[in-house]
């Protein structure tokens, strides 16, 4: 099996990524896009999505642009990290926006392609597993944690995010998604 790419991409990723740590949860920022990685290779062993899922943070959180990805890994890469990046409101601070940013991406993952679901998929089910895990530790006050504290705003989003990905529903990783949703909220 080629892994070069995947490879590459971890590189590049740990690169960007450095010195970043996990929204307050004292570890490495890194290990979010590995455990996407690892979640993302229980669908698939595409090398190319499994680099998308390495990656699918470096253009929304740090300072590497998307040409660079493009550049770096190709199109098809480039263009499954795009579709996993929130696009930004002119005008509004992050909180105020939330609500578009995630409307506008449960409406594009529903209209997507398996392969930019899985990537997002692996995401996604990373987030609501580390949700879970300060749900369990500090109950309610895990909405603090967030720019939007409402937690039906996101039981909301996150229910969303089920309907829109329901195409993976036979895979392991999406039973483990819906099923996390349901113990969070």
């Amino acid at each position: 099996m080629d892994t070069s790419i995947l490879d590459k991409a971890i590189v590049f990723a740990v690169n960007a990524h450095r010195g970043k740590e996990r929204r307050g949860k004292g570890f490495p920022y890194i290990v979010h896009p590995l455990e996407a990685v690892a979640i993302a290779s229980t669908m698939t062993n595409d090398q190319e999505l499994l680099a998308a899922a390495a990656l699918h943070d470096t253009v929304e959180d740090t300072d590497v642009t998307l040409s660079a990805i493009r550049r770096e890994f190709g199109d098809r890469v480039a263009d499954l990290v795009e579709a996993e990046s929130d696009i930004t409101f002119e005008g509004r601070n992050s909180e105020e926006s939330w609500r578009f940013r995630k409307e506008e991406s449960i409406e594009r993952l529903s209209a997507a392609s398996n392969d930019v679901k899985i990537v997002a998929l692996a995401d996604k089910l990373s987030n609501i597993r580390a949700i879970y895990r300060d749900y369990q530790a500090i109950g309610d006050k895990v909405w603090d944690l967030f720019s939007v504290k409402d937690a039906a705003a996101h039981q909301w989003h996150f229910q969303g995010l089920a309907r829109a990905l329901k195409s993976l529903d036979a895979t392991f990783a999406y039973k483990e998604f819906v099923e996390t949703i349901d113990k969070v909220f």
